[in-house]
């Protein structure tokens, strides 16, 4: 069984009776509320942290509204996460057992509570399992994919109260990973709130109405409106977070109130989250690095670049701020993906040519694209692993990816294509030029002019290239079709991967890989939409894969990583330019245990997710808003018990500093 090392519960209860006195004392913060009689017990000096204050408002910025969703990225509560070893340990769970990937018992806390005070126990991992996950009406394509093996779902069973367990008959190394990954799967559902508007325990006539009241189809749909786990969009539904939100749009700030009955506890036996409250302001995308130059953040690195670094330097001093600079576990910052499913038959045919592929990675000029992307910082050539991975290996990097126009010349003149016009551009076997329209997402500065560079490499080559930007939904559908015939896009997301994280984003199975989407549809579906996988190598993944899923033993699953990624070298699936860039992440100088390097990524770090944001907390007095908490009318939206925390105004920004 694996769990926490058992802290000396005397001093952590005598330090929670200590915090509850100090936190009712007038003038100080909200009150610490009551962690579960088994907290999980941080030692932020252990970490080399400082043992924090409660107390204080932290303002943030998103571009958009539902950009509110990523909290549960940022503040990182899982039933088991990863440690700053990528070491899986239990986080809401008081402790698991893992019977060699196929039973998987989860134990949680004695006395943990939701947000709203009722207690969290194994009716609601049993609600989620089977109310939700294996109801038609509110899961129409049933259980998550991760929940299946070889098609078959787990045997579940409540043991107790506080334990659950799922078995498979084979294995399933994916669960746990799964559980720790930055959008949370949420395993579990406060039952005792959504029982209430589910037909097999609501009276109908009370169901009815509330359908009627809210104006949805039936009662599945009021139900998944209710059921916003992760998109923060109703305030009423408990949480297990650090912060519960406790406003809807339309709205200019968001405003996130600390969960009073939090799990984690200091050393010192003070609760946490330090920091009473996250403030959401949502600001134009492209106003973020002026507003944070302007001192309006207090913690920002979402929506921030490289580009930004030198605007967000000249108002460090002014507005007491620093700009930490993180490297980011990022496969590659550009990475082109031929798209090997697309629906025009001629270049279907020149995407799946291997020749083609190392032509136009070999007739990119990697040094030059790095200087100019990331100031010369960034480390060229594949799209692959990082060097922070336990995995990586330098041929991974440079196989196929030196700069050699000459030869990239001699390999498109192999294939055939001879033929130019009076520009000098190649021709088609079908006459048209060799002009390859790349699509992107067009949010990326980054992007656009790193393809600006590559176009004028690929000209010397023969090749013309045409940008597209638009919507990413459009992208993303126009890829599911096989309308695209080149995407740009960032590379690897799990560019940091211990041989326990699952291979799976190396391999033909996800329709939203931009080589291979009709692939993926296939897997995905079970064969009624997409293509089957017809290239050998690219079938070999599949198969790697499948082994990965089948086994437990470490040493197995790295060998089978080691095959895949040596894959994805030799076949430039992917072709990569340039990673290691530095991720900015911008912090009041008063905000303290924010690291001055870590890891950014999206997984397994969950951007700034493992620095443990519910650690942060204010030096001297905690800092204030810089505006009122919310209008008072608003007061009505908190459910009941709550209520009677809503606060006067409280002092300017200015005034607190």
């Amino acid at each position: 069984m694996i769990g926490p090392a058992r802290p000396d519960r005397r001093a952590v209860l005598a330090g929670l009776a200590g915090a509850a006195l100090a936190a009712a004392a007038p003038g100080t913060a909200l009150a610490a509320g009551s962690p579960p009689e088994e907290p999980l017990v941080v030692d932020p000096a252990a970490r080399g942290r400082r043992l924090g204050r409660a107390g204080g408002d932290l303002v943030t910025l998103v571009a958009k509204p539902r950009d509110i969703r990523y909290i549960s990225a940022y503040s990182y509560t899982r039933l088991v996460g990863y440690d700053d070893a990528l070491a899986l340990r239990p986080d809401l769970l008081a402790r698991f057992d893992n019977d060699g990937d196929r039973v998987y018992t989860l134990v949680l806390r004695r006395g943990h509570r939701w947000s709203d005070g009722a207690p969290f126990t194994a009716e609601d991992v049993r609600y989620w399992w089977e109310d939700v996950a294996n109801n038609r009406d509110l899961s129409p394509s049933g259980p998550p994919e991760f929940m299946m093996v070889d098609g078959a779902p787990p045997r579940f069973e409540v043991v107790d109260p506080l334990t659950v367990r799922f078995a498979w008959d084979k294995p399933n190394p994916r669960f746990l990973p799964e559980l720790a990954s930055p959008r949370d799967p949420f395993i579990y559902r406060p039952a005792h709130y959504l029982k209430r508007f589910h037909a097999r325990h609501a009276p109908k006539g009370e169901l009815d109405a509330a359908v009627k009241q809210q104006k949805v189809k039936g009662w599945a749909a009021l139900h998944n409106r209710l059921d916003a786990m992760f998109e923060q969009t109703n305030p009423d539904l408990p949480t297990l977070q650090p912060w519960r939100v406790t406003n809807t749009a339309p709205a200019a700030r968001f405003v996130f109130v600390r969960n009073p009955h939090y799990h984690r506890v200091d050393s010192a036996g003070q609760q946490l989250p330090y920091i009473d409250r996250v403030l959401m302001d949502v600001a134009a995308g492209g106003l973020l690095a002026a507003k944070a130059n302007a001192g309006e953040a207090d913690l920002l690195f979402r929506g921030l670049t490289m580009e930004d670094i030198p605007i967000l330097r000249e108002g460090e001093r002014a507005h007491h701020y620093r700009t930490h600079l993180w490297p980011t576990a990022r496969g590659s910052e550009l990475a082109l993906y031929p798209n090997l499913t697309t629906a025009d038959p001629v270049w279907r045919v020149l995407n799946r040519d291997l020749r083609y592929r190392r032509a136009l990675s070999l007739a990119i000029d990697r040094r030059t694209l790095n200087n100019a992307m990331l100031f010369g910082l960034g480390t060229e050539g594949n799209d692959t692993v990082v060097e922070a991975s336990p995995l990586y290996r330098p041929e991974y990097r440079t196989l196929h990816a030196g700069y050699d126009p000459d030869a990239a010349s001699r390999l498109l003149d192999e294939i055939g294509l001879t033929q130019r016009n009076g520009a000098g551009i190649r021709l088609l076997p079908d006459g048209r030029e060799l002009e390859i329209v790349v699509e992107t997402d067009g949010e990326s500065n980054m992007l656009t002019d790193g393809l600006t560079l590559v176009a004028e490499f690929w000209r010397e080559v023969g090749i013309k290239l045409f940008i597209k930007p638009q919507d990413r939904t459009i992208l993303r559908n126009r890829s599911y079709a096989g309308a695209t015939v080149m995407v740009a896009a960032q590379g690897l997301d799990l560019a940091m991967p211990t041989a326990e994280m699952s291979p799976d984003e190396l391999a033909p199975i996800h329709q939203d890989t931009y080589s291979w989407p009709r692939w993926g549809q296939h897997v995905e579906t079970h064969g009624r939409e997409g293509q089957a996988c017809d290239i050998p190598e690219a079938h070999a993944l599949l198969a790697l894969n499948a082994r990965w899923m089948a086994t437990g033993d470490a040493a197995e699953q790295a060998g089978i990583w080691a095959e895949m990624l040596r894959n994805r070298a030799e076949n430039q699936w992917v072709i990569g330019t340039v990673s290691g860039a530095l991720q900015p992440v911008v912090a009041k100088r008063r905000l303290l245990n924010v690291p001055e390097k870590a890891t950014y990524s999206w997984k397994p770090t969950a951007m700034i997710g493992l620095s443990r944001m519910d650690e942060y907390f204010w030096g001297e007095a905690p800092k204030e808003a810089s505006v009122p908490t919310r209008p008072v009318q608003e007061a009505s939206r908190l459910p009941e018990g709550q209520r009677a925390t809503q606060e006067a105004p409280r002092p300017t920004q200015e005034a607190a500093r």
